[in-house]
């Protein structure tokens, strides 16, 4: 064994030379602590603007000042309460897929900025601040999974204010110039190329059902055909209905997966916009 104290024996052996003061000692040095305190706070509120004559003139009484009211702090982050959550759902969710950007747009449909940017238009779309998207995917989903195994899919944006608000203010605006668009493109079929068309329509069918604003924009189309022959190449794409939310600062774009109805989807708008409230500039 060896003969030089532990570690542990050391610290012990250092202890019993300690002096510890008495409890009116303690008090008294908390008592000097706070004295001290309440002396750089009148020299930080002197600096601040209070005037001088006050500070150095203790005998006389300062006017009573009412408190201004604490203003909301502004929020930035978007964190995950502030999206939807499993238990706004009607079934289990097993998988949450999520992630986040900066300065993304604000995009509402895929194809209805193609459509707009066909006509040499804009695609319309707002810029965010910043974003968090995720996928909720029901309880025991395949490992591989497609767009239709998805229960909801929410894409959240903080924008500029006046942004937010001139994004559902002028959602029509941006939808009339599709109201009725064919697009033109290559197909094969079972080894047979050709040109393809089909007619597509997009409308806002519903409006004010949640959070600060809400609107339901809806898009169907037309089984595509060959260009030249008419015939017909595919069956018409399902008909989507994509939910947009906002609530102050924050939009965001909900859409449902395959079997889902406009009546959930206004659910779960609903939901969603209680959810943003706290993430939300001003705060709900």
């Amino acid at each position: 064994m060896r003969d030089d104290p532990t570690f542990v024996e050391q610290i012990r052996r250092d202890l019993l030379d300690v002096r510890w003061p008495e409890p009116q000692e303690i008090r008294g040095r908390a008592r000097r602590r706070s004295q001290r305190r309440i002396v750089v706070s009148t020299v930080v509120l002197a600096l601040a603007g209070v005037s001088a004559v006050a500070v150095a003139a203790p005998r006389t009484s300062p006017p009573l000042v009412q408190p201004a009211a604490p203003a909301s702090p502004t929020r930035h982050e978007i964190t995950t309460d502030a999206l939807l959550q499993p238990a706004d759902l009607p079934q289990q969710v097993d998988v949450q897929l999520s992630q986040s950007g900066l300065g993304e747009p604000v995009l509402l449909d895929h194809m209805l900025g193609a459509c707009r940017t066909s006509q040499g238009r804009s695609d319309g779309w707002q810029m965010s601040i910043l974003s968090r998207s995720q996928t909720l995917v029901p309880k025991r989903a395949p490992e591989i999974l497609t767009e239709s195994d998805g229960l909801v899919t929410q894409d959240l944006f903080r924008l500029n204010p006046d942004a937010a608000v001139h994004l559902l203010a002028t959602l029509d605006d941006l939808v009339a110039p599709c109201a009725e668009w064919v697009s033109v493109g290559g197909y094969t079929v079972a080894g047979a190329t050709g040109t393809g068309a089909a007619t597509h329509h997009w409308s806002v069918v519903q409006r004010g059902f949640a959070g600060d604003g809400a609107a339901l924009l809806r898009h169907t189309g037309s089984p595509p055909v060959d260009q030249k022959t008419g015939a017909p190449i595919g069956a018409a794409p399902r008909p989507t209905t994509t939910a947009v939310v906002r609530v102050g600062d924050l939009i965001t774009v909900l859409s449902l997966g395959q079997g889902g109805t406009e009546l959930e989807l206004r659910r779960l708008a609903e939901a969603a916009a209680r959810r943003m409230c706290v993430a939300a500039n001003p705060a709900c």
